[in-house]
């Protein structure tokens, strides 16, 4: 099975990278009866205009530039409503948020892999690394709740190629 790059390539068409991931979006909200309202999809798209993970009081200060400021708890309860629906992660380790345009119907546990170079993160799935940690935690006499997985290094694109060496 090919997997698909966790990272997008430099030069890929970002403007189409972003309305795909606000009409997966739609028609999330739109398959579960919820509103994506204006706020909602404010933060939403300041998320999706990159593919590095964002703290709650950056997109606060991306938003005070195209609105009036908003309250950091109408932000906080935006996010918290993007991530009941799957279209926002939380990566722990940066205390930051990252949109998320996959349909997590098909992969039950990802994985993210954060490159320490360029700060993007990417996304695998991690069907088999949750399985493993929920089965040591089991033994263990444990009930695993949420695992999440993160994994730094760096992205092909910030590694150095053959012919930079």
């Amino acid at each position: 099975m090919q997997l698909k790059p966790s990272f997008p390539a430099p030069d890929h068409d970002h403007g189409r990278c972003a309305d795909e991931g606000l009409r997966h979006a739609e028609r999330v909200c739109d398959g579960r009866g919820q509103r994506l309202t204006p706020i909602r999809r404010r933060v939403l798209e300041t998320m999706l205009a990159s593919h590095r993970p964002l703290g709650a009081y950056d997109i606060i200060d991306r938003l005070a530039e195209v609105m009036p400021r908003p309250a950091p708890i109408t932000v906080y309860r935006a996010l918290d409503f993007l991530m009941d629906n799957g279209l926002v992660h939380r990566i722990e380790s940066r205390n930051a948020f990252l949109a998320c345009a996959h349909d997590h119907e098909t992969m039950s546990a990802v994985a993210f892999l954060i490159c320490e170079r360029c700060g993007l993160v990417g996304e695998i799935p991690a069907t088999g690394i949750a399985a493993g940690i929920n089965d040591a935690a089991c033994g263990s006499g444990f009930a695993a709740r949420l695992s999440v997985v993160e994994i730094t290094g760096t992205c092909a694109h910030c590694q150095p190629s053959a012919s930079d060496q």
